[in-house]
């Protein structure tokens, strides 16, 4: 029943090619991007309600074909992060991506390739060494959904040279500039080329 509601979804959003190329490789939870995933998306998208407690953060960008000039259209991003306290953590009522907590996302890029999302800035996990992060999963029409590097922000006294020597570069460098605004809002801008270091990817 579950494979079902899932295959319909994908359907009704136009996301079900005939057969998808196999790109990437092992994608722990990605399938949980379907999940609750709506029937109409949009560039751009709102994630934590004004009610949310943390900072603001707005991030924007354009996401290109292989050739990182043409902007792509109708691609799927989504994403998920932790709340004010580190944690994934789902609402009384949340019913599906339970382990992604409430606040997850989704985007489809319109004829210019733009996205963008609204959320808090995310906090480190508690307790460990990790630094902060928003987690994204990449949909094309013709391929199977696939991670690319999560988005990282300069500054944060987590993210060593380690993490920047280590880092795969998938999609492009996910380690963003965050500004604040005049009102406050952390802004940040992250542009994404398919295919970029994704393993398998023609």
């Amino acid at each position: 029943m579950k494979n079902l509601l899932i295959f319909s979804i994908l359907l009704f959003v136009g996301v079900l090619p005939c057969q998808a190329q196999k790109v990437g490789d092992s994608c722990e939870d990605c399938e949980m991007m379907f999940e609750g995933m709506p029937k109409t998306l949009s560039w751009q998208t709102t994630i934590a309600d004004a009610k949310e407690a943390g900072e603001r953060m707005e991030i924007s960008g354009t996401i290109y074909q292989k050739d990182g000039k043409t902007p792509a259209t109708d691609v799927i991003l989504y994403v998920y992060h932790t709340d004010v306290k580190g944690e994934y953590t789902p609402t009384a009522t949340q019913v599906h991506a339970r382990r992604h907590g409430h606040l997850r996302g989704w985007i489809k890029t319109d004829a210019q390739g733009r996205y963008q999302f609204r959320t808090i800035r995310p906090a480190a996990y508690p307790g460990q060494k990790f630094a902060a992060h928003v987690h994204p999963i990449i949909k094309e029409t013709a391929k199977n959904e696939y991670w690319i590097d999560e988005y990282q922000f300069e500054g944060d006294p987590l993210l060593t040279q380690k993490d920047r020597s280590n880092a795969q570069n998938r999609g492009g460098s996910g380690i963003i500039t965050l500004i604040k605004n005049e009102k406050g809002v952390w802004i940040g801008k992250r542009d994404i080329i398919l295919g970029k270091n994704i393993p398998n990817y023609h």
